[in-house]
């Protein structure tokens, strides 16, 4: 079998989204609207100042998909790139595409002078992921997340 990286393009942005959707309810139990996710992964995707997304292909077929984003650190003078949007359909799962994904985004970090580290929040619940970013090398930071929503529906998904 072989496993191949690669930016996603244009024309992944719709399996991306029902990923993400398939992702926030499968994780956090929310029902994500087709008309802000398809949208946002197509801006995301065509925008590299917002985000970078990446597929993971086993054998040609699309087997997973990381998606960061930027966080200017002046603590650190650097970038720290969130990971987010990880998804890794069920038929993938325990196959090391994860793996692969962020073993590429790391090689892409530590090659770029400009990025001081690589951070990516989990829900508190969420034990396998946990696991696995731990296996990675990860260690917890320690911080808790708080946001407040701006726009005026007030259920963003993040």
């Amino acid at each position: 079998m072989t496993l191949q990286i690669r930016p996603a393009r244009a024309e992944d942005a719709a399996l991306l989204a029902y990923w993400a959707q398939a992702m926030a309810l499968e994780t956090e139990n929310k029902v994500l609207p087709d008309a802000e996710v398809l949208p946002g992964i197509a801006r995301g995707i065509a925008d590299a100042a917002l985000a970078r997304y990446f597929v993971a292909e086993q054998d040609g077929v699309p087997a997973g998909t990381l998606m960061y984003t930027f966080e200017w650190s002046d603590w650190r003078n650097g970038l720290w790139w969130w990971i987010q949007s990880v998804y890794v359909p069920p038929e993938f799962r325990r196959q090391g595409i994860y793996r692969a994904l962020y073993a590429h985004v790391r090689a892409l970090a530590e090659a770029d002078a400009g990025v001081c580290g690589i951070r990516l929040y989990v829900e508190n619940d969420n034990r396998n992921a946990r696991s696995t970013y731990q296996a990675l090398g990860m260690q917890d930071a320690h911080y808790r997340i708080y946001q407040q929503d701006t726009r005026p529906s007030g259920d963003s998904a993040e």
